[in-house]
């Protein structure tokens, strides 16, 4: 009976340590989309580390949203985080877990088009996706390509002349190279068709914005969703806790997530800002990576398991 009682102990204590470790330091993701290539694969399972930005306290739904040893996130981070646009569940840390690129944080400005897509820059990661277009008779050839380089990028959309696709700066010289630069990929330009800019604040904690008509609906969700205000648009005019408002202040912080590959729309362009309380923590090292659809013995990416993500 000892021996027995002394197993059963061995085996709880090791239970109760393994949840430990996954709920106070680390816990496993898998990367269920393409949306983060070519720094994440999807079907990669990835390490977060849940210390990086301090640790968010678990059983959210009992006391709240506190987090210890409380860190920023850094700009072009690879973060985990709930979904900020979820409407139905109440507790935060119980919503859908996503993943992405910060590439604002509190008291950054963003040049943004009217789709809130923002407008690349030489300091945009070499990772990042663009969209670029080529002849349509040349489909046959690009698809050849692909493959031989083995670059996953789908076909996007097309017009009687050309067809569009999304690459990183090395995938397009990759492609143009092995072309002998026969292949001309042009880029196709993401600003909407009157070409109107608009500079993005991200609020951060005291942080106050002013309201415009092209991020009145951004404001008014964030209020609404993220900071408890009664908050509601009428005609051309934003009304916070029922008096019209030219200007907003936050009292959390807050950061724009975007997808390295710019046909994901599960980023910031759809749910808006991610707040610090939704923040999990930071992709650290990829533990397991193999390509889609190959056997049991095959595929793997023995050069990915254990690379740092970035």
């Amino acid at each position: 009976m000892k021996k027995t009682g002394k197993t059963l102990t061995a085996i709880g204590a090791a239970v109760l340590a393994g949840v430990l470790l996954r709920t106070c330091v680390a816990t496993s993701y898998l990367i269920p989309s393409s949306g983060m290539e070519n720094s994440l694969y999807r079907g990669e399972r990835i390490l977060v580390n849940k210390w990086s930005y301090g640790l968010r306290l678990p059983l959210m739904g009992w006391w709240g949203y506190h987090r210890w040893g409380d860190r920023p996130v850094g700009r072009e981070d690879i973060l985990l985080f709930n979904n900020p646009g979820n409407l139905q569940e109440a507790v935060i840390s119980r919503r859908e877990v996503f993943i992405g690129r910060c590439i604002g944080t509190p008291g950054d400005t963003l040049l943004v088009d009217s789709l809130f897509n923002v407008v690349p820059s030489e300091k945009m990661a070499p990772d990042q996706k663009f969209l670029f277009a080529y002849p349509r008779t040349e489909e046959a050839r690009m698809d050849s390509l692909l493959a031989r380089l083995r670059i996953p990028s789908p076909l996007l959309g097309s017009d009687s002349v050309r067809n569009i696709r999304s690459f990183s700066r090395y995938e397009r010289y990759l492609l143009e190279q092995a072309a002998d630069d026969r292949l001309h990929l042009s880029p196709v330009e993401r600003t909407d068709a009157m070409g109107h800019l608009h500079l993005l604040t991200i609020p951060g904690r005291g942080t106050t914005v002013r309201v415009q008509p092209w991020n009145r609906t951004l404001l008014c969700n964030t209020l609404l969703l993220h900071e408890g205000r009664k908050a509601f648009i009428k005609g051309d005019v934003l009304y916070v806790d029922g008096q019209p408002a030219d200007s907003c202040t936050f009292s959390q912080n807050y950061y724009w997530v975007t997808a390295n590959n710019a046909s994901n729309l599960s980023d910031s362009r759809l749910f808006g800002f991610v707040p610090e309380d939704h923040v999990i923590g930071q992709a650290a090292r990829i533990w397991f990576s193999k390509e889609q659809g190959t056997g049991l013995f095959s595929g793997y990416r023995w050069d990915r398991i254990g690379m740092a993500v970035k």
